[in-house]
């Protein structure tokens, strides 16, 4: 325990240089909160260097479990140490309010309850999105790739944080290589989307900023009315763009840059299965919604539709229009294609697009044997054969899912939510996707939400960045069995 609060220790003191972009956006537009982000910044480092000073004779190589409780001690930590801006600028803001502000950040959620984003300080607009761009491939890898954490065992951490396939794919012999080469394409890539975001008329600052939220997918944005705000085809279709490609592997975006070919997109089956659920719910929203005459022109109705079915399944979260008032049919349906959209290895939530198509594969394969009970059939997804053993740990991890999911909206129920609200909200946070129905849809925030029905959000929020397992094995005895 000692050794992994060392590690927590220098964690945050890295994390305190996150609060350089703030303060230099506070200088430049003279915002007024130069003091509070140092203030913060100050205290991040000073809690970090007092933690790993009082432990600094406990450390060791850690082991494969000391792995997960690191993971989730520091979301909670940077969480709580990320809520002191919020504290000390925003009036009458409370603690629960700010944690979840900072919790909906790093886990690139994008849910919040703050409004008049359009007046708030530059300067904290910036640590929102900052926020979500750390929290992108997770604060831990980026320790990985600019620290080899002074003899800390690495991989450990590495397969606790990273997100999905990734934990399986080593793109390079050294697990620091491996995650210098996953944040240099992330980097990249939100460059490329910066850029794309001025050109089709955005100020440096939102482009900057909603760049950040987008290769994240994230979800914050600097205006009440998110991406609506500009209302402007180009930069939607940019947006678009960056969505898919954020929804993608990682792995596959740097492999292909290497090797400057499209081949690692057209040999993963993730992928093809990716476009082709968004190519046809795309179809059958703007199809439904034309038919109920919600808009004068089938172009204008594909252009709503179409925003919206990529940034709800992708776990974005901008909003252009209020699918609310669409049928009823098309919210549903977007919280479900939220659940199974994402790939592995991406910055999106939810099951993901491997897990789906292995229970699916499983599914068929059981009727199958069902009919030839000789039969030998392996597992395969694509031309990979998949070994059982990771079949019955999605089966495992899809039942613990949905059971998450039952419990928090029986919790928030009994607070006296209704229905809508309840599962919409517990779906949109452990998706870390946003925006949900009813209290907390599109056209609002999370603000209405009472403190104890915040804080479960803020829980969701948590198990699933950190996909569930890597949050609920602490809580098994075995876990603590030495």
């Amino acid at each position: 325990m000692l050794a992994v609060l060392n590690v927590l220790g220098q964690l945050l003191m890295i994390f305190s240089v996150a609060y350089t972009l703030p303060v230099i956006a506070a200088l430049v537009f003279a915002d007024g909160t130069v003091i509070k982000f140092l203030a913060s910044a100050l205290l991040t480092l000073g809690v970090g260097l007092l933690i790993a000073l009082l432990t600094r004779n406990h450390r060791r190589e850690l082991k494969s479990r000391d792995g997960f409780l690191l993971v989730t001690l520091a979301w909670i930590t940077m969480s709580a140490m990320s809520a002191v801006p919020f504290l000390l600028t925003i009036r009458d803001l409370g603690f629960t309010d700010a944690f979840f502000e900072a919790t909906s950040g790093l886990t690139t959620t994008g849910s919040t309850i703050l409004t008049g984003l359009d007046a708030l300080p530059p300067a904290i607009n910036l640590w929102r999105h900052t926020l979500h761009w750390l929290g992108g491939l997770g604060i831990i890898v980026l320790a990985l790739a600019i620290l080899p954490l002074l003899g800390v065992g690495g991989m450990q951490l590495y397969k606790a944080e990273a997100p999905g396939a990734v934990k399986d794919s080593k793109l390079t012999p050294r697990i620091t290589e491996t995650a210098k080469a996953l944040w240099l394409t992330y980097a990249g890539l939100t460059a490329a989307c910066t850029l794309a975001f001025w050109v089709a008329g955005m100020s440096w600052f939102d482009a900057i900023c909603h760049a950040f939220s987008t290769l994240s997918l994230g979800g914050f944005s600097t205006h009440d009315a998110s991406i609506g705000y500009f209302d402007s085809v180009t930069i939607e279709c940019v947006a678009m763009f960056f969505m898919v490609l954020a929804a993608m592997n990682f792995t596959r975006h740097f492999i292909a840059i290497r090797r400057f070919s499209l081949q690692p997109y057209r040999s993963d089956p993730e992928i093809h299965a990716v476009l082709a659920l968004l190519a046809g719910s795309i179809v059958l929203v703007a199809v439904v919604v034309h038919l109920n005459g919600h808009y004068d022109s089938w172009l204008s109705t594909l252009r709503h539709t179409a925003f919206s079915v990529i940034s709800i399944s992708t776990t974005q979260g901008y909003a252009t229009e209020n699918y609310e008032a669409w049928p009823a049919f098309v919210g549903y349906w977007l919280l479900f294609l939220s659940c199974i959209t994402c790939s592995m290895g991406s910055t999106g939530g939810g099951i993901k697009m491997f897990r789906t198509l292995l229970l699916r594969r499983q599914a068929f394969r059981e009727m199958r044997q069902m009919v030839h009970p000789q039969a030998v059939e392996p597992m395969r997804i694509g031309s990979q054969v998949v070994p059982n053993r990771i079949a019955y740990a999605v089966l495992a991890f899809i039942f613990l899912y949905f059971m998450t999911v039952v419990i928090l909206t029986f919790a928030m129920l009994l607070s006296g939510l209704d229905i809508v609200s309840s599962f919409s909200a517990v779906i949109a946070s452990i998706n870390n996707m946003g925006p949900g129905m009813g209290r907390v849809g599109p056209s609002t925030t999370y603000q209405g939400l009472s403190d104890f029905q915040t804080w479960v959000c803020s829980v969701a929020m948590f198990l699933g960045r950190l996909e569930i397992f890597s949050v609920l094995v602490l809580f098994t005895p075995t876990f603590w069995r030495k």
